[in-house]
Parts: C-alpha cells; structure tokens; sequence
C-alpha cells in the first residue's frame, strides 16, 4: 500500500536540472555506442524536443538555448570521456517543433529524440504547410501538404478528363456547381504546387487552364512588392509563409509554412 505514496520515474517533478541531467544521460548512452573511432564519421548531433507549451522554457533553459554553443561544450566533454574522437567542425542543432521526425532516436521519459548525423546517414526532414482557402468554394476551407505529398492539383471539379483522355485529381478541387462567382473562372486543370528539394520551397505552378489566355493565376508577395502573374506552365514560383494567391478572378487562397 506504501507504493501509492511513491512516485514512478516518469511522474517525478520536472525541473530544468533534471530534464538537463536526463538529456546528457541520453546522449551519453547513445554517444558510447560508437566507441572505438567510428567518432570521426560523426558530422554533427540534431536534438529535437517537442515538451508541452508549459513546459517550453524548462526544455529551453535545459539546453542552455540563451548560451550559445554551451550545449555543445557539454556534449563535448563527454565525448571527451569516452574518448570519442568527433571531427573539428562537426555541429549540435537543437530544434522545437510539435512531431519528432522519423529516424531520430526516443529519450525515455522525455519529450525529445537524438539523431547522430554521419557522412552515411542524413535524416531527411519534412516540410509542412497548408493552402486556405479564403474566397471561393472549395471541399475544405484548409488543405494540409508537405515536401512528401508529390504534385498537389488545383483546379474545378475533383476528377477530371483533360485534353489527351487522360484523368486528373485535384486534391484541391473547387466545386463546378456552385453559386459562389469566385468558381465560375477556374479551370479544371488550373495550377498545381510541388516541393522543390534544391531550393527547399514549395513552388507554385500554372498548369495548362491557368495561363493567358485563359483563366489567370496572380501571387501577392507577403513580404511585399507588385503582384506576380504566372505566364508560363514552365517557371515555378517559390511560395513565402503568407503568400495570397488569385485563381481567375475571385478565388483566392493563402500559402502558410505550418508551426514547427
């Protein structure tokens, strides 16, 4: 009956000292996995936490984030313990966000997740981001994409038969019966937004029915600056968080990068 009066490892008060301590601990255990020179292959540490809202500053004050380059001396010190040999240059980066991502190895108890970068193995991050839909009836009023979702179609109606008999999906998909005057200049096959990974930016396309001249597709920069008008179904734009696209007319959606 006494152990009702104890607490278990994972119910234990946090504090910065002890997520601190916890932190270090993992990365000591997964650091000594690579005893034995394989250090040198080692070009830097990811470190991605992900603690609740209420629990951010004691994570950030953890990880010394208002000291630059500390928490990096203090993996290097134990390294230096297991006399790991790390290379000269290689770099800590330490990240805040709302998922760990794939390949990044779990802290027990903890809200965060190690990934020992190498020459041989890079963790490939996805990129997410969102089109709202702000003029305009479409199926949803927000539609969620990422550097993995491959060619997002935009256009009226959800499936389509284009000119060489050939179906299209529009994820995006504009309804062709609507009372909504901002579907009446959509096309069916009107524009289409694809992850570019070389210049890590999704960018914006005008597909066959969105260049003059027919219906048209108009960005405004949300950093400012004139409007950009799509002429050419060859040239990608690269979209910025904010970003307001015209389609046609009326219709009027809003690139965002989501939270990280």
């Amino acid at each position: 009956m006494f152990d009702l009066f104890k607490k278990k490892p994972e119910q234990a008060t946090k504090d910065v000292k002890s997520i601190r301590d916890q932190l270090l601990q993992f990365i000591k255990t997964r650091l000594a996995q690579l005893e034995g020179g394989e250090g040198t292959r080692i070009k830097g540490l990811q470190l991605f936490l992900t603690p609740q809202e209420a629990e951010r500053h004691l994570y950030e004050a953890a990880v010394y984030m208002e000291q630059d380059g500390r928490m990096k001396e203090e993996v290097q010190r134990i390294a230096d313990d297991f006399a790991i040999a790390l290379p000269p240059h290689w770099d800590c980066e330490i990240s805040f966000g709302n998922n760990l991502p794939e390949g990044a190895v779990k802290a027990p108890q903890l809200d965060a997740a190690l990934f020992i970068r190498t020459k041989e193995a890079v963790l490939k991050k996805t990129v997410a981001a969102s089109i709202k839909v702000l003029a305009g009836e479409a199926e949803k009023e927000e539609y969620p994409i990422t550097s993995e979702s491959g060619p997002v179609n935009i256009g009226r109606d959800k499936k389509v038969q284009t000119r060489d008999n050939f179906y299209r999906i529009n994820a995006i998909a504009f309804a062709a019966e609507s009372a909504d005057e901002s579907n009446k200049y959509i096309s069916r096959q009107h524009a289409h937004i694809e992850w570019e990974a070389a210049s890590g930016s999704f960018l914006l396309f005008a597909d066959e029915g969105g260049v003059p001249p027919r219906n048209k597709i108009k960005i405004r920069p949300a950093l400012g600056g004139d409007p950009v008008k799509l002429q050419s179904t060859k040239l990608g734009y690269a979209l910025q968080d904010g970003d307001q696209i015209i389609l046609g007319e009326k219709a009027l959606l809003e690139f965002c990068y989501s939270p990280r």
